[in-house]
């Protein structure tokens, strides 16, 4: 069997977050500074660059500030589970593909998709704006005042 992850380069991976995060060049995620200076490399990481930025002075890396950062999991298994969900596999083939707890797994999904949705632009509505479906509700269970007749009750029809 392929394990997926192995045909994944981690420098590739840092390099497309890079490229995506700041198109126009490195900025500070705490001051949004461009005065950014590379400051080595991850210990444990090597293809994770560190920056020091000459605005604020604070010390960033490719993941600061982004879903990726914080967690012990390597940024190939995140794409990798990334592009896993995009199959429509479930959480448990997800767990099984990357050889992960299953936990794991289902952590890693929920905050991908979190990300997703606090990236999306908000929607806005202008100008006329129509509805085609009604929804009506077919019954007053547990509503028996609803349910009585307008104009009086059945003795009055008698």
């Amino acid at each position: 069997m392929v394990n997926i992850q192995d045909l994944l380069d981690d420098a590739k991976c840092y390099e497309t977050v890079r490229s995506l995060r700041w198109p126009e060049g490195i900025a500070c995620p705490h001051c949004a500074s461009d005065s950014v200076i590379k400051n080595g490399r991850d210990d444990t990481q090597p293809e994770r660059q560190r920056y020091e930025c000459r605005g604020c002075g604070k010390r960033f890396d490719d993941l600061t500030g982004t879903i990726f950062a914080g967690h012990h999991q390597p940024l190939k298994t995140w794409v990798t589970c990334l592009y896993l969900m995009g199959l429509n596999l479930s959480g448990l083939q997800i767990a099984k593909e990357l050889d992960i707890n299953k936990d794991d797994a289902r952590a890693m999904i929920q905050q991908l998709r979190q990300g997703v949705v606090d990236r999306r632009p908000p929607v806005t509505l202008s100008g006329e704006v129509e509805c085609d479906e009604v929804y009506v509700v077919a019954g007053h269970k547990g509503h028996p005042e609803a349910v009585q007749k307008k104009g009086g009750s059945a003795e009055d029809d008698a």
